[in-house]
Parts: structure tokens; sequence; C-alpha cells
């Protein structure tokens, strides 16, 4: 007896919409061709899997299967069982030669954004797409102060090429680089561009506000009130920063040119966001001279 819909998918009839779809892509991208290169059990398992969802990812063609009036392959059933016409839902999303045409919009979410677009074919590693043209699209994951300084990073493509792109200083999150001529073959028979969508990590405490970056920066109380030097750090290294007597908490320092570089040779600066922090203990010295202060102001404003 033939499996249903249901039993190739895994899921109970009475699944919802939403499990239906996390099932299917679960196993869309479990036997996708690009991650099974030559397996044909695993190739006729994605045609299978697409073809159930098809028909179940369908509000419509799934009431009609579950009254029984379509068959496994979107086929009409008529009394008696026999055939009468093709309803051409099943297997529709497959073109001639194996290649896949149908559910762009689940694929693209399976394997990155580019995946989406029409008349692509192929889809690769960490979110990678790649057309018939021999473009390729893949996201570059790259740490906050990679991204802000640039220079040499070594990329592995798909299909297992390792390249070493220049990455220019200050790219931002969501930028993409285009490297002429390092994509695949295309149907033209001349590679395509290797298009890499830039992923910038969060810092731990570098912000960046367009080529400024902003830090906050603890003061100890001593310096706050006296005045002093502090080391903080920046994307090139530590600076010592003087901090002026009687600053408070939220006072912003500026560090020129400690920022990104932009195309034209200059660059941005570093803001200072100072927050006057308490010691652990407070020294009965140091309580009796805040008490003897508030005393005097106390009585100044009387």
């Amino acid at each position: 007896m033939a499996k249903s819909l249901y039993d190739i998918l895994g899921v109970s009839r009475t699944a919802s919409e939403e499990e239906i779809r996390s099932a299917y892509r679960r196993l869309a991208k479990r036997y996708h061709p690009d991650f099974n290169a030559g397996d044909r059990a695993a190739e006729r398992m994605f045609k299978r899997v697409s073809a159930a969802y098809e028909i179940l990812g369908d509000r419509d063609k799934r009431a009609r299967y579950d009254r029984g009036e379509i068959d496994e392959e979107g086929k009409d059933r008529v009394p008696g069982g026999g055939f009468w016409r093709e309803a051409g839902a099943a297997g529709a999303g497959f073109r001639s030669g194996g290649e896949f045409g149908g559910f762009e919009d689940i694929i693209s979410e399976l394997f990155g954004r580019g995946g989406g677009r029409r008349g692509g074919r192929g889809f690769g590693f960490s979110g990678a797409f790649r057309n018939a043209g021999g473009e390729v699209r893949m996201r570059l994951p790259l740490d906050f102060l990679d991204a802000v300084r640039g220079g040499p990073k070594r990329v592995t493509t798909p299909d297992g090429r390792s390249l070493e792109v220049d990455i220019p200083p200050g790219v931002e999150n969501g930028q993409v680089l285009r490297i002429r001529g390092r994509g695949t073959t295309g149907i033209t028979g001349q590679p395509g561009d290797l298009h890499l969508e830039i992923e910038v990590r969060e810092h731990p405490r570098f912000k960046r506000r367009g080529r400024d970056i902003h830090l906050d920066q603890p003061v100890p109380l001593e310096i706050a009130v006296l005045g002093g030097k502090l080391r903080v750090p920046t994307i090139d290294g530590e600076v010592q920063l003087t901090i002026p007597r009687g600053s408070s908490s939220g006072r912003v320092l500026r560090l020129r040119g400690k920022g990104i570089a932009d195309r034209s040779g200059g660059r941005g600066d570093q803001l200072v966001r100072l927050l006057v922090t308490l010691p652990e203990r407070i020294d009965p010295e140091l309580e009796a001279a805040i008490r003897r202060w508030v005393e005097g102001r106390t009585r100044t404003t009387v």
C-alpha cells in the first residue's frame, strides 16, 4: 500500500499548517540535491517530499485529498478507482532535467535570502546560492573588528574552493562585495561572479554609528572627582584618555580620528561615554568626607 502524503512528511492527519510547513522545511533541507550530490535515493526522496507538500501545503488541495477527491499524485479520483484526468499539481515544481523550480519562498528561508530569486538553480552551504549564470551568493560572517579594520580573509566557497578576499575597511552589515569571475561556470561556459553578503557580529563593547565608534567606559570615583588618566580600548588598541576633573556620569569625551576609515582616507571619531563607578567598599574616611561635603552644601543653600 502506497504511503500517504502525511506519512511521507512524517506528520499526522490532524497536523496544523505550521507543522506541515516545518516538516517540509526539515526534510527538504535534508534531501536537497546540493547536500546529496550523486545520491539518487535522496533525489527521489526530495521529489516525493516536495510533491507531498505541493498538495498538503495548499489548503484547498489538502481538503480535496482528505475527502479522497485526488490521490497522492494529485490526480482526480472517480468512482471505481479509475482516473480521468491529471490535476497537474504533483511534480509541477520540477522542470526538465530534474531542476527544482517551485517553493522558492521556503527554499529561500532554508538556504538564505538569495535562494528565493526566480530562475535560480541550486543552493550551497551557509546560505549560499548559485544561478545558471554561474553567479554565487553567500553570507560571510565577520567579527566586528575584522569588519572595521578590513584586510585579507580566507573564504571557502560552496564547491570547496579556498579564496583569499581583501575586505575593505569599514564594511557594514548587509553590504555585498562582488568578486569578479570567482563564481562557478555558468551555462555560457564562463565563470560568474562571487557575491559576498557581509554579516557583522556584534562587539561586546563597541557600537558603530556611521563612521564613529561609541564606547561606554567605567571611571573610578576618584578619577571622576580629581581628574586623571585612564586607558581605554579603541579599534586600534588601547590609548590614554585624559579625564577632566569633576566629570559626571554620562559625560562624553571625543577621541578624534579613532573611528572607522572612509574611502577618502579620513576617519571617524570614537565617542567615550563616562560611567562613574563606586568602590565595592566605601572607606570610612571617604564616607566622612562626603558627609561633611553634603552638610556644607546644605548650610550654604539654607
